[in-house]
């Protein structure tokens, strides 16, 4: 499938009509009055031009930025950058863009002082903001068959009990973690 013209206008025309919060953190924040303490820290003389070009620093120390308020691994920040368009245009990316991976994430923040965390978090609370460190869950439901029991047996299901009439053919058939649930206005067992 083709992306239209506008398709990436309209989409973050709705996320900014939703409020995505990076965006504002990006008015809100000068990034590179962090690039000279960034820099400082990266020095190190190199012994030849071989390998990679370094990614630039400001964009690693907003990789961990995001990594502390979404709380992610390495690995997990490393496939969320690609995989959601918001973090992608908070980084400055673009979808061919270079990624950092686990690895060089790991590598820069051992070389971070804590100076700098806390640098960004005095900008943050002189803005009048507060940084909360959020976590992204992906709750799927697994549905399971529907339970065909008496009311003795839930209440005993319930306090974590089995109800001892039941033979073992039937203990096997019996989902007894499963739960009802509502979501979106429809119910589920599973």
């Amino acid at each position: 499938m083709q992306p239209g013209l506008f398709d990436w206008q309209n989409h973050f025309k709705k996320l900014n009509k939703t409020g995505d919060p990076l965006v504002k953190l990006n008015k809100v924040i000068q990034w590179e009055s962090f690039r000279e303490g960034l820099e400082s820290v990266r020095v190190r003389e190199k012994k030849n031009n071989a390998g990679a070009k370094p990614y630039d620093v400001v964009l690693m120390f907003k990789v961990l930025i995001l990594q502390s308020l979404y709380n992610l691994s390495d690995e997990a920040i490393e496939y969320q950058i690609p995989d959601r368009l918001s973090f992608m245009r908070f980084l400055g990316l673009r979808l061919g863009s270079r990624v950092p991976d686990a690895k060089t994430i790991w590598l820069f923040r051992e070389q971070l002082a804590e100076e700098l965390f806390r640098q960004f978090e005095t900008v943050l609370e002189k803005s009048g903001f507060a940084a909360r460190k959020g976590q992204i869950i992906d709750a799927s439901i697994v549905q399971a068959p529907k339970q065909r029991n008496s009311r003795e047996e839930n209440a005993q299901i319930k306090h974590g009990e089995i109800p001892q009439d039941w033979e073992e053919a039937k203990r096997r058939q019996k989902d007894i973690d499963a739960r009802w649930l509502k979501k979106n206005a429809k119910s589920y067992y599973g």
